[in-house]
Protein backbone atom coordinates (compact mmCIF):
# COMPACT_ATOMS: atom_id res chain seq x y z
CA UNK A 1 0.00 0.00 0.00
CA UNK A 2 1.16 3.32 -0.89
CA UNK A 3 2.44 5.67 1.93
CA UNK A 4 0.45 8.64 0.16
CA UNK A 5 -2.85 6.86 1.16
CA UNK A 6 -4.43 6.54 4.46
CA UNK A 7 -6.40 3.58 4.95
CA UNK A 8 -9.58 3.93 6.30
CA UNK A 9 -9.11 1.63 9.53
CA UNK A 10 -6.81 4.45 10.64
CA UNK A 11 -8.49 6.78 11.45
CA UNK A 12 -12.08 5.06 12.13
CA UNK A 13 -10.77 2.85 15.01
CA UNK A 14 -9.58 5.73 16.86
CA UNK A 15 -12.41 8.20 15.91
CA UNK A 16 -14.59 4.97 17.45
CA UNK A 17 -12.29 4.63 20.50
CA UNK A 18 -13.33 8.30 21.14
CA UNK A 19 -16.54 7.33 20.46
CA UNK A 20 -16.85 4.51 22.78
CA UNK A 21 -14.89 6.19 25.30
CA UNK A 22 -17.50 9.13 25.46
CA UNK A 23 -20.91 6.96 25.71
CA UNK A 24 -19.17 4.33 28.09
CA UNK A 25 -18.06 7.46 30.20
CA UNK A 26 -21.13 9.24 29.83
CA UNK A 27 -23.64 6.52 30.36
CA UNK A 28 -21.81 4.19 33.03
CA UNK A 29 -21.21 1.34 31.03
CA UNK A 30 -18.68 -1.12 31.49
CA UNK A 31 -18.09 -4.85 31.99
CA UNK A 32 -20.47 -7.15 33.83
CA UNK A 33 -20.98 -11.09 33.30
CA UNK A 34 -24.07 -11.00 31.35
CA UNK A 35 -25.00 -10.93 27.20
CA UNK A 36 -24.62 -6.96 27.75
CA UNK A 37 -21.51 -7.19 29.31
CA UNK A 38 -20.04 -9.59 26.57
CA UNK A 39 -21.09 -7.20 23.85
CA UNK A 40 -19.40 -4.65 25.75
CA UNK A 41 -16.04 -6.56 25.88
CA UNK A 42 -15.91 -7.79 22.39
CA UNK A 43 -16.89 -4.00 20.91
CA UNK A 44 -14.13 -2.94 23.27
CA UNK A 45 -11.57 -5.49 22.22
CA UNK A 46 -12.19 -5.10 18.47
CA UNK A 47 -11.72 -1.11 19.12
CA UNK A 48 -8.54 -1.39 21.37
CA UNK A 49 -7.11 -3.91 18.85
CA UNK A 50 -7.80 -1.74 15.92
CA UNK A 51 -6.86 1.35 17.53
CA UNK A 52 -3.65 -0.19 18.64
CA UNK A 53 -2.74 -0.65 15.00
CA UNK A 54 -3.71 2.37 13.57
CA UNK A 55 -0.94 3.71 16.43
CA UNK A 56 1.61 1.14 14.69
CA UNK A 57 0.43 2.16 11.04
CA UNK A 58 0.84 6.08 11.94
CA UNK A 59 4.71 5.29 13.56
CA UNK A 60 5.39 3.19 10.41
CA UNK A 61 4.56 6.52 7.78
CA UNK A 62 6.32 8.27 9.46
CA UNK A 63 9.29 5.49 10.64
CA UNK A 64 9.10 5.34 6.63
CA UNK A 65 10.18 8.84 6.45
CA UNK A 66 12.68 9.48 8.90
CA UNK A 67 14.52 5.87 7.95
CA UNK A 68 16.10 2.95 10.01
CA UNK A 69 16.73 2.78 12.58
CA UNK A 70 15.30 5.62 13.71
CA UNK A 71 12.13 4.47 12.03
CA UNK A 72 12.22 1.33 13.94
CA UNK A 73 12.85 3.07 17.34
CA UNK A 74 10.05 5.25 17.20
CA UNK A 75 7.83 2.52 16.47
CA UNK A 76 9.15 0.47 19.44
CA UNK A 77 8.58 3.95 21.90
CA UNK A 78 5.02 3.75 20.60
CA UNK A 79 4.44 0.36 21.87
CA UNK A 80 5.68 1.34 24.95
CA UNK A 81 3.63 4.32 25.33
CA UNK A 82 0.95 2.10 25.12
CA UNK A 83 2.18 -0.96 27.37
CA UNK A 84 3.00 1.35 30.30
CA UNK A 85 -0.48 3.32 30.01
CA UNK A 86 -2.16 -0.12 30.74
CA UNK A 87 -0.16 -1.27 32.73
CA UNK A 88 -0.31 1.63 35.48
CA UNK A 89 -4.31 1.93 34.51
CA UNK A 90 -4.33 -1.91 35.90
CA UNK A 91 -2.05 -0.56 39.20
CA UNK A 92 -4.69 2.11 39.80
CA UNK A 93 -7.83 -0.36 40.03
CA UNK A 94 -9.26 -1.56 42.85
CA UNK A 95 -8.04 -4.98 43.05
CA UNK A 96 -4.09 -4.47 44.32
CA UNK A 97 -1.55 -6.36 41.16
CA UNK A 98 1.96 -5.93 42.71
CA UNK A 99 3.21 -8.81 40.10
CA UNK A 100 1.62 -7.18 36.99
CA UNK A 101 4.99 -5.36 35.93
CA UNK A 102 7.27 -8.31 35.89
CA UNK A 103 4.72 -10.58 34.46
CA UNK A 104 4.50 -8.46 31.80
CA UNK A 105 8.48 -7.80 30.89
CA UNK A 106 8.84 -11.38 31.63
CA UNK A 107 5.90 -12.44 28.85
CA UNK A 108 7.43 -9.92 26.72
CA UNK A 109 11.23 -11.29 26.79
CA UNK A 110 9.69 -14.52 26.70
CA UNK A 111 6.94 -13.94 23.65
CA UNK A 112 9.92 -11.81 21.71
CA UNK A 113 13.01 -13.73 22.09
CA UNK A 114 11.44 -17.26 21.99
CA UNK A 115 8.17 -17.12 20.13
CA UNK A 116 8.49 -14.38 17.79
CA UNK A 117 11.92 -14.62 17.43
CA UNK A 118 11.56 -18.53 16.75
CA UNK A 119 8.45 -17.66 14.20
CA UNK A 120 10.61 -15.41 12.32
CA UNK A 121 13.46 -17.64 12.03
CA UNK A 122 11.20 -20.55 11.23
CA UNK A 123 9.08 -18.74 8.59
CA UNK A 124 12.12 -16.96 6.82
CA UNK A 125 13.53 -20.32 6.83
CA UNK A 126 11.38 -21.98 5.28
CA UNK A 127 11.37 -19.48 2.12
CA UNK A 128 14.96 -19.07 1.77
CA UNK A 129 16.52 -22.15 4.04
CA UNK A 130 19.20 -19.46 5.63
CA UNK A 131 18.93 -16.10 6.07
CA UNK A 132 22.20 -13.61 7.38
CA UNK A 133 21.94 -10.36 9.66
CA UNK A 134 24.36 -8.32 11.25
CA UNK A 135 26.22 -10.15 13.86
CA UNK A 136 27.38 -6.84 15.89
CA UNK A 137 24.22 -5.82 15.89
CA UNK A 138 22.44 -8.71 17.49
CA UNK A 139 25.22 -8.81 19.86
CA UNK A 140 24.71 -5.31 21.12
CA UNK A 141 20.47 -6.20 21.51
CA UNK A 142 21.70 -9.30 23.60
CA UNK A 143 24.52 -7.73 26.05
CA UNK A 144 22.11 -4.77 27.00
CA UNK A 145 19.42 -7.16 27.17
CA UNK A 146 20.77 -9.61 29.56
CA UNK A 147 22.04 -7.05 32.09
CA UNK A 148 18.37 -5.37 32.10
CA UNK A 149 16.91 -8.95 32.67
CA UNK A 150 19.00 -9.58 35.51
CA UNK A 151 19.20 -6.42 37.57
CA UNK A 152 15.54 -6.09 37.27
CA UNK A 153 14.13 -9.96 37.24
CA UNK A 154 16.57 -11.41 39.23
CA UNK A 155 19.08 -9.89 41.28
CA UNK A 156 15.36 -8.31 43.20
CA UNK A 157 15.40 -12.11 44.88
CA UNK A 158 19.03 -11.95 46.45
CA UNK A 159 19.38 -8.01 48.27
CA UNK A 160 19.31 -7.87 51.65
CA UNK A 161 17.66 -4.25 52.19
CA UNK A 162 14.52 -5.93 51.94
CA UNK A 163 12.50 -8.80 52.17
CA UNK A 164 11.05 -10.94 49.58
CA UNK A 165 11.32 -10.21 45.60
CA UNK A 166 11.56 -6.40 46.35
CA UNK A 167 13.92 -3.76 46.29
CA UNK A 168 14.10 -0.93 48.43
CA UNK A 169 13.03 2.52 47.56
CA UNK A 170 16.80 3.56 46.86
CA UNK A 171 17.50 0.68 44.89
CA UNK A 172 14.97 0.65 42.59
CA UNK A 173 15.15 4.18 41.63
CA UNK A 174 18.81 3.45 41.54
CA UNK A 175 18.07 0.51 38.89
CA UNK A 176 15.89 2.77 36.77
CA UNK A 177 18.85 5.37 36.50
CA UNK A 178 20.70 2.39 35.23
CA UNK A 179 18.11 1.21 32.74
CA UNK A 180 17.66 4.57 31.25
CA UNK A 181 21.50 5.01 31.37
CA UNK A 182 21.78 1.52 29.42
CA UNK A 183 19.19 2.33 27.10
CA UNK A 184 20.43 5.98 26.33
CA UNK A 185 23.89 3.91 25.42
CA UNK A 186 22.09 1.68 23.43
CA UNK A 187 20.38 4.28 21.51
CA UNK A 188 23.49 6.38 20.77
CA UNK A 189 25.26 3.23 19.58
CA UNK A 190 22.17 2.89 17.56
CA UNK A 191 21.66 5.76 15.91
CA UNK A 192 24.49 7.42 15.50
CA UNK A 193 28.37 5.53 16.57
CA UNK A 194 27.34 2.03 15.07
CA UNK A 195 24.64 3.06 12.91
CA UNK A 196 25.60 -0.02 10.22
CA UNK A 197 25.39 -2.36 13.04
CA UNK A 198 21.86 -2.41 12.41
CA UNK A 199 21.12 -2.25 8.79
CA UNK A 200 21.59 -4.87 6.16
CA UNK A 201 22.09 -5.01 2.80
CA UNK A 202 18.75 -7.00 2.46
CA UNK A 203 16.78 -4.18 3.96
CA UNK A 204 17.17 -1.89 0.79
CA UNK A 205 14.68 -2.41 -1.15
CA UNK A 206 12.09 -0.96 1.93
CA UNK A 207 13.56 2.24 0.10
CA UNK A 208 12.19 1.85 -3.11
CA UNK A 209 8.85 3.00 -1.92
CA UNK A 210 7.48 6.36 -1.69
CA UNK A 211 7.72 7.98 1.42
CA UNK A 212 4.80 9.70 2.83
CA UNK A 213 3.68 13.25 1.27
CA UNK A 214 3.80 16.33 4.13
CA UNK A 215 -0.29 16.32 4.07
CA UNK A 216 -0.05 12.28 5.24
CA UNK A 217 2.62 13.06 7.69
CA UNK A 218 1.49 15.37 9.75
CA UNK A 219 -2.15 13.45 9.49
CA UNK A 220 -0.38 10.63 10.60
CA UNK A 221 1.63 12.68 13.04
CA UNK A 222 -1.92 13.84 14.61
CA UNK A 223 -3.68 10.47 14.37
CA UNK A 224 -1.04 8.65 16.30
CA UNK A 225 -0.81 10.89 19.47
CA UNK A 226 -4.63 10.57 19.04
CA UNK A 227 -4.50 6.80 18.66
CA UNK A 228 -1.88 6.28 21.64
CA UNK A 229 -4.43 8.99 24.26
CA UNK A 230 -7.41 6.71 22.84
CA UNK A 231 -5.91 3.56 23.86
CA UNK A 232 -4.63 5.10 27.33
CA UNK A 233 -8.49 6.21 27.72
CA UNK A 234 -9.67 2.85 27.12
CA UNK A 235 -7.04 0.84 29.71
CA UNK A 236 -9.30 1.06 32.37
CA UNK A 237 -11.70 -0.79 30.77
CA UNK A 238 -9.66 -3.40 29.18
CA UNK A 239 -8.47 -4.00 32.56
CA UNK A 240 -12.04 -5.16 33.93
CA UNK A 241 -12.62 -7.64 31.21
CA UNK A 242 -8.69 -9.30 31.52
CA UNK A 243 -9.81 -9.69 35.28
CA UNK A 244 -13.14 -11.05 34.81
CA UNK A 245 -11.87 -13.36 31.70
CA UNK A 246 -8.92 -14.03 34.02
CA UNK A 247 -11.22 -15.36 36.58
CA UNK A 248 -13.91 -17.46 34.59
CA UNK A 249 -11.21 -19.89 33.32
CA UNK A 250 -9.20 -19.84 36.36
CA UNK A 251 -5.82 -18.37 35.03
CA UNK A 252 -2.68 -17.97 37.04
CA UNK A 253 -2.36 -14.11 37.88
CA UNK A 254 0.63 -13.97 35.18
CA UNK A 255 -1.84 -14.44 32.80
CA UNK A 256 -2.58 -10.47 33.00
CA UNK A 257 1.19 -10.12 32.43
CA UNK A 258 0.87 -12.45 28.98
CA UNK A 259 -2.48 -10.72 27.82
CA UNK A 260 -1.27 -7.04 27.94
CA UNK A 261 2.29 -8.34 26.74
CA UNK A 262 -0.17 -10.00 23.56
CA UNK A 263 -1.57 -6.60 23.24
CA UNK A 264 1.25 -4.35 22.52
CA UNK A 265 3.51 -6.38 20.93
CA UNK A 266 1.04 -8.19 18.09
CA UNK A 267 1.65 -4.79 15.65
CA UNK A 268 5.59 -5.45 15.59
CA UNK A 269 5.60 -9.01 15.57
CA UNK A 270 2.92 -9.04 12.13
CA UNK A 271 5.62 -6.22 10.82
CA UNK A 272 8.45 -8.47 12.35
CA UNK A 273 7.73 -12.05 10.94
CA UNK A 274 6.70 -9.82 7.45
CA UNK A 275 9.63 -8.78 7.30
CA UNK A 276 11.03 -12.13 7.72
CA UNK A 277 8.80 -13.56 5.14
CA UNK A 278 10.45 -11.04 2.81
CA UNK A 279 14.30 -11.93 3.61
CA UNK A 280 14.37 -9.07 5.52
CA UNK A 281 15.48 -10.64 8.29
CA UNK A 282 17.95 -7.97 10.37
CA UNK A 283 14.57 -5.93 10.49
CA UNK A 284 12.87 -8.39 12.09
CA UNK A 285 15.58 -8.57 14.51
CA UNK A 286 15.49 -4.82 14.87
CA UNK A 287 11.75 -4.62 15.38
CA UNK A 288 11.77 -7.66 17.71
CA UNK A 289 14.97 -7.18 19.70
CA UNK A 290 14.40 -3.62 20.00
CA UNK A 291 10.77 -4.25 21.38
CA UNK A 292 12.04 -6.41 24.39
CA UNK A 293 14.87 -4.13 24.93
CA UNK A 294 12.77 -1.14 25.43
CA UNK A 295 10.04 -2.71 27.40
CA UNK A 296 12.44 -3.55 30.37
CA UNK A 297 14.14 -0.12 29.96
CA UNK A 298 10.82 2.01 29.92
CA UNK A 299 8.60 0.08 31.58
CA UNK A 300 10.54 -0.75 34.85
CA UNK A 301 11.62 2.91 35.46
CA UNK A 302 7.81 4.08 34.65
CA UNK A 303 6.21 1.64 36.98
CA UNK A 304 8.75 2.24 39.31
CA UNK A 305 7.48 6.06 39.38
CA UNK A 306 3.55 5.05 39.75
CA UNK A 307 4.15 2.56 42.46
CA UNK A 308 6.30 5.24 44.30
CA UNK A 309 3.68 8.00 43.29
CA UNK A 310 0.80 5.78 44.59
CA UNK A 311 2.80 4.13 47.50
CA UNK A 312 1.90 0.67 45.90
CA UNK A 313 4.44 -2.40 46.36
CA UNK A 314 6.31 -3.25 43.38
CA UNK A 315 7.71 -6.73 43.26
CA UNK A 316 10.22 -7.41 39.93
CA UNK A 317 11.96 -10.67 41.43
CA UNK A 318 11.17 -14.07 39.32
CA UNK A 319 10.37 -17.35 40.85
CA UNK A 320 13.31 -19.90 40.80
CA UNK A 321 11.33 -21.63 37.24
CA UNK A 322 10.76 -18.66 35.47
CA UNK A 323 14.64 -17.90 36.70
CA UNK A 324 15.61 -21.16 34.66
CA UNK A 325 13.62 -20.29 31.72
CA UNK A 326 15.25 -16.68 31.30
CA UNK A 327 18.60 -17.84 31.63
CA UNK A 328 18.20 -20.60 28.98
CA UNK A 329 16.45 -17.85 26.89
CA UNK A 330 19.52 -16.06 26.98
CA UNK A 331 21.84 -19.06 27.01
CA UNK A 332 20.07 -20.09 23.03
CA UNK A 333 19.72 -16.68 22.18
CA UNK A 334 23.54 -16.26 21.78
CA UNK A 335 24.37 -19.12 20.50
CA UNK A 336 21.15 -18.12 17.49
CA UNK A 337 22.78 -15.08 16.79
CA UNK A 338 26.54 -16.13 17.11
CA UNK A 339 27.20 -16.82 13.63
CA UNK A 340 25.03 -14.49 11.56
CA UNK A 341 23.07 -17.31 9.24
CA UNK A 342 19.95 -19.09 11.06
CA UNK A 343 17.71 -21.83 9.57
CA UNK A 344 14.66 -23.60 10.73
CA UNK A 345 15.82 -25.98 13.77
CA UNK A 346 17.24 -22.33 15.20
CA UNK A 347 13.57 -21.28 15.13
CA UNK A 348 12.14 -24.30 16.05
CA UNK A 349 14.02 -24.76 19.06
CA UNK A 350 13.35 -21.26 20.05
CA UNK A 351 9.20 -21.62 19.80
CA UNK A 352 9.63 -25.41 21.71
CA UNK A 353 11.30 -23.18 24.37
CA UNK A 354 7.95 -20.94 24.56
CA UNK A 355 5.74 -23.89 24.78
CA UNK A 356 7.64 -24.64 27.30
CA UNK A 357 6.98 -21.52 28.93
CA UNK A 358 3.54 -21.40 28.70
CA UNK A 359 3.17 -24.83 29.84
CA UNK A 360 4.83 -23.39 32.97
CA UNK A 361 2.56 -20.53 33.40
CA UNK A 362 -0.69 -22.25 33.37
CA UNK A 363 0.46 -25.85 34.73
CA UNK A 364 3.21 -24.69 37.32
Amino acid sequence: MSMNTIPRSSWLFPALAAVFVAVSTGFGLTFTPSISGMAFAVVLLIILFGTVFAAVHHAEVIAHKIGEPYGTLLLTLSVIVIEVAVIATIMLGDKAVPTLARDTVFAVVMIVCNGLVGLCILAGGLRFQEQIFQVSGAKVYLIVLIVLATISLILPNYTLTTPGPLYSALQLAFVSVITLVLYGLFLYTQTMLHRDYFISSDDDGDDEAVPASGRVLTISAILLVVSLVAVVLLAKSFSVVVDAGAAAIGAPPAFAGIVVALLVLLPESVAAISAARHNQLQKSINLSLGSALATISLTVPAVALVAWLLDKPLVLGLAPREMVLLVMTFAISMLTFATGVTNILFGMVHLLVFAVFLLVVFVP
